[in-house]
């Protein structure tokens, strides 16, 4: 292989691609404005709390205990307004939830407290495309009103009323047996002399006893599981492994495209007449292909660095590994595609199309972790997934040398197979 005219033909691909403002654009450019974007919001500065609308038609002591638990969770922004307004935020987009807290629920609930022959029933309004924040304002919800209402059965006036009608209540029902009926007359006549005393001790100018709902038996401790006391999440890393490794392949769909173009207008046919082998011509464009790749790579990542603070908390020599093994990846797809591609229109249509498809499951927009779990094991004969989970461990989850040879071998596989169908069904003229 005539290594000097291999350098000399990837060296000319270089030039023509830096003269070409568009595709250093699209190539350099373009990733780290899309990946910045993404890592915005990945990073939390993008997210934002759940809106809330809430309508209390009871004005109730129990009421006002749950719209001021609700307006205090970190988590919800709480807006108290008419139904009419709540519903038609709702249905305008403007709001994810409201809850409606209906006329007489704080006596209702208490009783329901005690008596769950009827019960107190919330109205709760969604947006059908915000399914995951109903789920979690119905979980808050029903924290702050077992809280408010069993602070008011216990403590307050309504609780006292409830107790006594649950008291009479069960001595006229006759569908419990003799020992319930007993246990729960029991349980109920202990409540009303917690709430005498309470009432005595107030009465005395003694205070209040010791006195609240039933809250929530636990509190929880949360620690960021990384490999070391320095090493933080950054959703920018993420972001600019996902767009880093689209636009390289967005780089190899160019590479394809421009390799038909040269044969479509007879570049290659006068190219095999110079006393060059078919090796060094397609090792030329393999070669051009990776430093091109390998460019990209490192401009994205090294304008994260500089501005979002993007660290290799891992190995280097693992994420310099991965960058190459990707880079050289990319350029054996990008061989491929001009193998297998007919025209040079129909074949950067199709090649966009996957390369996104490869991007979107390989986790370069979202996180893998977030697909269904048989999805993820499908996903793991795609080489982005591979490129992507392992610039993951060499940067924001600080793991070593080890857990980057695995995706590296992966991909260097990858690059054989493309390679091996380049060279196979490589076409040096138009048929």
């Amino acid at each position: 292989m005539n290594l000097r005219a291999l350098w000399a033909l990837a060296l000319k691909d270089l030039k023509l691609f830096f003269h070409d403002r568009r595709a250093v654009v699209v190539t350099l450019v373009t990733p780290i404005a899309i990946a910045s974007f993404f890592g915005f919001l990945f990073n939390g500065g993008g997210s934002s709390k759940i809106s809330v609308r809430v309508s209390d038609l009871d004005g109730s002591a129990v009421s006002r205990a749950v719209v001021s638990g609700l307006s205090s969770d970190k988590a919800l922004e709480v807006v108290s307004c008419s139904v009419g307004e709540a519903r038609d935020k709702v249905l305008h987009g403007k709001a994810a939830v409201a809850v409606i807290l209906p006329k007489g629920f704080g006596d209702t609930a208490t009783r329901a407290f005690f008596n769950a022959a009827d019960k107190a029933e919330i109205q709760m309004l969604h947006d059908p495309s915000h399914s995951a924040e109903l789920a979690m304002v119905r979980g808050i919800l029903t924290e702050h009103v077992m809280e408010a209402v069993s602070r008011e059965a216990f403590t307050g006036e309504s609780g006292r009323k409830a107790a006594r009608e649950a008291l009479q209540d069960l001595q006229k029902t006759s569908e419990l047996k003799t020992e319930d009926k007993l246990a729960l007359t029991d349980l109920l006549t202990s409540v009303e002399k917690w709430q005498d005393r309470q009432g005595e001790t107030k009465a005395s100018g003694g205070g209040e006893l010791p006195a609240g709902g039933i809250a929530m038996p636990f509190t929880v401790k949360e620690e960021a599981v990384t490999s070391g006391d320095n090493v933080a999440y950054n959703g920018y890393s993420h972001s600019y492994a996902g767009m880093a490794i689209q636009f390289i392949l967005f780089a190899a769909v160019d590479l394809g495209v421009g390799i038909l173009l040269e044969r479509q207008l007879g570049i290659w046919k006068r190219l095999r007449i110079a006393p060059l082998s078919r090796a060094t011509l397609l090792m030329a464009k393999a070669t051009s292909g990776a430093l091109i790749s390998l460019l990209a790579l490192s401009t994205t990542f090294a304008f994260g660095m500089v501005v979002f603070g993007i660290r290799v908390h891992g190995s280097l020599a693992g994420f310099v590994l991965l960058c190459v093994a990707s880079a050289i990846m990319a350029s054996a797809f990008g061989l491929m595609l001009a193998a297998l591609g007919s025209t040079p229109g129909a074949t950067r249509g199709i090649a966009i199309f996957a390369v996104l498809v490869m991007v979107m499951l390989g986790g370069g927009w979202v996180p893998a972790f977030i697909f269904p779990a048989w999805l993820q094991k499908v996903t793991l004969v795609i080489p982005t997934r591979w490129a992507v989970d392992g610039l993951d461990a060499m940067t924001w989850r600080g793991l070593g040398l080890s857990s980057a040879l695995p995706a590296v071998g992966v991909l260097l596989l990858f690059t054989l197979i493309f390679g091996a169908v380049a060279v196979g069904r490589f076409r040096w003229e138009e048929s």
